[in-house]
């Protein structure tokens, strides 16, 4: 167990920036332009020896409490009601405002122990800045530089004593677990410290399709800002969530739409850092609004989704405002047989993230995706398969030579991978392939998942040989 670290402070004084390094990646997004984090995003934070949990936070903003920055300030509250230790930082070239002095009563009020950071007092104009932040009544400033690292070590002394704190509270905690088992979890991805990898999960989608609000109601609680403002969301957020024993790692992600459409260099920057979420997913779930379902940029980000070799799901979202759902559902899932073949059978689950409806279902579809995604069949079965289908259906005779389909073998999964063996690969037939394609879908069950079908040619051990003669 570690202590919990907020950063917290105006907007644009480096908080996503001290973020990224102590976590030592490029987590947050980070723009000039004030106000680029939103949601409150938590990573596990690293200086020297010490581990801990760290929040960044939106910029604490004095606002009204229904419009979005104060729903922005909600969420910072929260995570200062969360933290073990707060980390109020200041701009140290712009001096000390007046918010400055109302958010340090604020945290002041909090009664957590608060630790004073004086960001950008890189050189000497920086330093004499910083002596300012003594007027706000929090201590001795720390002076640093989130953007080049300066003053990590004075940090890492003022957080050393919550550290040893915790290692004493563990100590007198020793042996209250004791009598505990582990519990069976035959479904998760065992990693080779014995524990369970989460399924991680990527809630992807066009703008305002109720993303948020879907994650949101799934876990029980308002952990991500949601509203009716389109693109709300930038960063793409994790959540930690056990669903029937099993862990799952749910990542929401901002609005992508079409291309054209993307122009200023912060929404640039949240796409790609959703396109990123998709990568690094298992089970990627798209989210189609229901009363204007798969619009073109569905579409795409669908076909995205394949190329990358996720597992997709569909939520139906806003199915509590569709008036005839079974014929509507009827005519959504011909619509997604006739526009994506390439990934038939895709399930389509309506949900209502709203009201709740159809959670239990799409968490249910995604795990019965990811077990399809990880599915392996034996080469035995695959050439028992492969020699009656070629019997059926042989493929087609090349400019008066027909090709010969030797075997076929899964050389991996996450999605599946098969390798056909055969005499001349590069004029088989585009729609031979499909053909095969679609007769491992059907035979196998891997409905709804990428396929990946390469063919190799066999190396022919007598070839560049002279004849030998008697």
């Amino acid at each position: 167990m570690t202590f919990l670290v907020a950063i917290v402070g105006r907007p644009n004084v480096g908080k996503s920036t001290l973020f990224n390094r102590l976590v030592g990646k490029k987590l947050a997004l980070v723009d000039d332009t004030p106000g680029v984090t939103r949601d409150r995003r938590e990573g596990d934070g690293k200086l020297g020896d010490l581990r801990f949990s760290v929040l960044d936070t939106a910029g604490l903003e004095d606002a009204d409490a229904l419009s979005l920055q104060g729903r922005m300030r909600a969420q910072t509250d929260q995570a200062i009601r969360d933290a073990d230790v707060v980390l109020f930082m200041v701009d140290a070239r712009a001096g000390i405002l007046p918010v400055d002095h109302e958010f340090a009563n604020l945290v002041r009020e909090s009664e957590k122990p608060v630790i004073l950071l004086a960001n950008k007092a890189e050189g000497r104009l920086g330093e004499q800045a910083a002596y300012d932040a003594f007027a706000l009544g929090l201590g001795d400033p720390v002076s640093i530089s989130a953007e080049h690292g300066e003053g990590m070590a004075d940090l890492y002394e003022v957080l050393m004593p919550f550290s040893e704190q915790q290692d004493a509270f563990e100590e007198g905690q020793d042996g209250a677990g004791e009598g505990l088992e582990d519990l069976d979890n035959d479904d998760g991805a065992a990693l080779e410290d014995g524990l369970v990898r989460p399924l991680r999960i990527a809630i992807i989608g066009r703008p305002n399709a109720g993303k948020s609000t879907l994650i949101n109601r799934i876990i029980g609680d308002d952990r991500l800002l949601t509203g009716p403002e389109a693109g709300i969301t930038r960063d793409s957020i994790s959540v930690d969530w056990n669903w029937r024993d099993r862990s799952l790692k749910l990542f929401d992600t901002a609005g992508i739409r079409r291309k054209a459409r993307v122009v200023e260099k912060l929404e640039k920057l949240s796409v790609s850092d959703a396109l990123r979420a998709i990568r690094f997913s298992e089970v990627t779930v798209i989210v189609i609004d229901s009363l204007i379902p798969f619009e073109k940029q569905d579409l795409q980000l669908t076909d995205l989704v394949e190329k990358e070799g996720r597992a997709p799901v569909f939520a139906l979202n806003k199915w509590d405002l569709v008036e005839d759902r079974q014929k509507t559902l009827t005519d959504l899932r011909e619509k997604t047989t006739r526009l994506l073949p390439q990934i038939r059978g895709v399930p389509l689950v309506p949900v209502s993230g709203l009201h709740g409806d159809g959670l239990e279902k799409l968490l249910e579809a995604c795990v019965s995706a990811h077990n399809v995604w990880n599915r392996r069949v034996v080469t035995a079965k695959l050439n028992r398969w492969f020699g009656t289908l070629t019997v059926r259906h042989p493929p087609p005779a090349i400019a008066g030579r027909r090709m010969k389909l030797r075997y076929i073998t899964q050389i991996k999964s996450r999605p599946p991978h098969f390798v056909v063996f055969c005499s001349r690969p590069d004029v088989l037939p585009e729609a031979y392939k499909r053909y095969i394609v679609n007769s491992l879908r059907e035979t196998f069950s891997l409905d709804g998942t990428p396929i990946r079908l390469s063919f190799r040619t066999s190396d022919n051990p007598y070839a560049g040989k002279a004849k030998k003669t008697r």
